[in-house]
C-alpha cells in the first residue's frame, strides 16, 4: 500500500469508527432519552442526532456524489437552533435519514482513488482551487470527521456513569 492510500484508509477508519459509534449511542436512546439536553439550557440530544445527519446529507453535494437525499433536514437541524419552532422529526425519521445518507457516503468513500480525493468540492471554483489545493474531498473527510467526534463528545457526557 502506498502512503496515500495509507492516509487515505486511516483517514475512512477514523469516519467508519465515529459514525459507527455515534449510531450505537443513539439507536440506544428511548425517545424520553433523546429530549435530554447536553447541558442546562443546550441542544437536545435529538437534535444533535438530525443536526450529524443533515450536515453529513450536505456532503454529498459538496463532494459531487449527488443531491441531499434529505434536503428537509437543514432548515430544523443546521440553519435554526434547537426549539426555534421548525418541525422537530422523531427519532424513527432521524434513524431512518443518518443510514440513507451513511450507506451513500460510504459507498462513494471507499471507491475513490487518491486522485479522486484531492480533487476539488464543488464550493470551490477552479480558479480558486489552483491557489488553495487544500480545499479538496479529503479535507472536507477530516474535518467533518472531527466534527462528528466532536459533538460525539458531548452527548456521550450525558450517559450516565455505571
Amino acid at each position: 500500500m502506498i502512503v496515500e492510500e495509507q492516509l487515505i484508509d486511516a483517514a475512512l477508519r477514523s469516519w467508519k469508527s465515529n459514525a459507527d459509534r455515534t449510531e450505537k449511542f443513539f439507536h440506544a436512546l428511548s425517545e424520553e432519552q433523546l429530549q435530554q439536553e447536553v447541558a442546562p439550557g443546550r441542544n437536545r440530544l435529538l437534535y444533535l442526532w438530525g443536526h450529524l445527519a443533515s450536515v453529513s446529507d450536505g456532503m454529498l453535494p459538496l463532494l459531487g456524489i449527488g443531491p441531499r437525499l434529505h434536503p428537509e433536514l437543514e432548515a430544523t437541524f443546521v440553519t435554526n437552533p434547537d426549539r426555534s419552532g421548525t418541525t422537530l422529526f422523531t427519532a424513527s425519521a432521524i434513524k431512518q435519514a443518518a443510514a440513507e445518507i451513511d450507506r451513500e457516503l460510504w459507498s462513494a468513500f471507499t471507491k475513490w482513488t487518491a486522485t479522486e480525493w484531492i480533487a476539488k468540492h464543488t464550493a470551490v471554483s477552479d480558479e480558486d482551487f489552483v491557489r488553495e489545493p487544500h480545499r479538496n474531498r479529503f479535507s472536507v473527510l477530516l474535518s467533518r470527521t472531527a466534527h462528528m467526534a466532536f459533538h460525539y463528545g458531548q452527548v456521550v457526557l450525558t450517559k450516565p456513569r455505571e
